[in-house]
């Protein structure tokens, strides 16, 4: 019996493949989401796992046999998804586990233009439904599939929101991890005054050369060596499904996600002036500083890309950020975009010859830990000790936004939050400098450890 609490998750629906997902539950699940949008027509496409055609065929039957067409785009990254979801206004549907291992496959769902389905949005319905065998009754005719191309108006579409021009040719470095950039990036570069470096361009779902998350320091490896080798003026590295890019240098450096969030919103303030930008609790205090000094108005979300969606509607906000990797667009549907954010370096970096490591200091002020994981017992009873150990402290703000915030004044802050899955509290520090971030990282370790 597969544990439907462990298969459908608070944002997607992932799991190993057959033991936990297999293509007669993705078959139920196309019926459920037709029940759930009762949409006439969705769209559908898929990464480069080995398991992802099966399971795309067996979740278009199902849309099928509930009474909807399919359109089967074929082959793309999620912000591809998205794209097709937002240009035909109708509900989608990804198959890809992202950046999990290899095994791992899954589902993430939207609504017409792209907007998130998650948990309070709709994917607890469908957790119900799998739980109790609650299979809809078609309201129509089995529908029908149908295939279409849409890599060209997507790359086509990005191009158009961003001009990468000037008279500087830039030596890019792409890792696509084996993942579906090696699918839409030559596709979204192809006309640009770019010479492209590909680096692990095979689309090969069993992830030979490095696993596909370049949040892990380790994934970033063979990058930040190309670009070096090859005197690149920049590196980019996808995840699998292609939908969250980080950074690189031409010294072979990571950059910082939140510069990168500082430097999108500038740009995006420039052409939207006073317009909100949402940014999630562990974005670097520089980047609410920048957005301030460019006339925007930033805005908290707690981290996750459904609360960050919400809030963007919220505020009618032009970009949102997160640490993690996702950046997200109201051009776009709202939706995140590792291929539109960069574009957008690509262009600043193109408007001016400094390289691109003096290009993001100026959006680079203080000193981050970078995300630490700590087991505990019981997390909430930690966070609460926490919080009395530091409210009252002179200076000191505290908020609950998402897990816990403290703002200590002289650039101090950090953020101490609960896993949703595991028995974890992840801590973000930041500070001034290196030697006020690690006495205040070592002293909430201390007490947490």
């Amino acid at each position: 019996m597969t544990d439907y609490s462990r298969l459908v998750k608070a944002y997607d629906i992932r799991g190993e493949v057959p033991t936990q997902f297999d293509p007669v539950i993705a078959e139920r699940i196309g019926a459920l989401f037709v029940r759930l949008t009762q949409a006439p027509c969705v769209v559908v496409a898929r990464d480069m796992r080995a398991t992802s055609p099966e399971l795309a065929a067996a979740f278009a039957a199902g849309a099928n046999s509930a009474g909807a067409d399919v359109i089967d785009t074929g082959l793309g990254s999620t912000d591809y998804l998205y794209y097709a979801s937002g240009s035909l206004d109708m509900p989608g549907a990804m198959i890809t586990a992202s950046h999990n291992p290899a095994r791992d496959n899954g589902i993430k769902l939207c609504r017409a233009g792209a907007a998130p389905i998650g948990e309070g949005t709709g994917l607890e319905s469908i957790r119900t439904w799998l739980e109790t065998d609650d299979m809809p009754e078609p309201v129509r005719p089995a529908g029908t599939t149908t295939r279409r191309n849409l890599l060209g108006s997507y790359a086509a579409h990005l191009n158009s929101l961003v001009k990468v021009e000037g008279d500087r040719r830039l030596r890019v470095v792409v890792d696509a991890g084996n993942g579906m950039a090696g699918h839409t990036a030559p596709a979204v570069l192809a006309d640009l005054p770019v010479e492209l470096v590909p680096l692990y361009f095979e689309l090969d779902g069993s992830f030979p050369n490095h696993e596909a998350n370049p949040l892990d320091p380790a994934n970033l490896v063979d990058l930040r060596a190309k670009v070096r080798d090859s005197g690149a003026d920049i590196g980019l590295a996808f995840d699998g499904d292609a939908d969250r890019c980080f950074f690189v240098d031409e010294l072979g450096l990571p950059v910082d996600p939140s510069a990168i969030v500082g430097l999108v919103a500038a740009r995006e303030l420039t052409r939207h002036p006073g317009a909100a930008i949402v940014h999630n609790v562990i974005t670097s205090a520089a980047a609410v500083e920048i957005v301030r000094e460019h006339g925007g108005r930033p805005v908290r979300s707690r981290v996750g890309h459904s609360f960050m969606k919400a809030r963007m509607a919220e505020h009618d906000a032009v970009f949102g950020g997160e640490h993690s990797g996702h950046y997200y667009f109201r051009d776009f549907w709202r939706a995140d975009t590792g291929m539109l954010t960069a574009l957008h370096v690509l262009a600043a970096l193109c408007e001016q010859h400094r390289p691109l490591s003096e290009l993001v200091a100026a959006y680079s002020r203080y000193t981050a830990s970078g995300e630490i994981n700590s087991e505990v017992t019981d997390a909430a009873a930690t966070l609460n000790e926490v919080e009395a150990s530091f409210r009252g402290v002179d200076g000191a703000t505290v908020d609950r936004l998402d897990g816990l915030t403290v703002e200590l004044g002289d650039g101090r802050w950090f953020n101490l939050r609960p896993s949703n899955t595991e028995p974890l509290l992840r801590l973000n520090v930041e500070a001034a400098d290196k030697t006020a971030m690690t006495e205040l990282r070592d002293r909430i370790l201390a007490f947490i450890r």
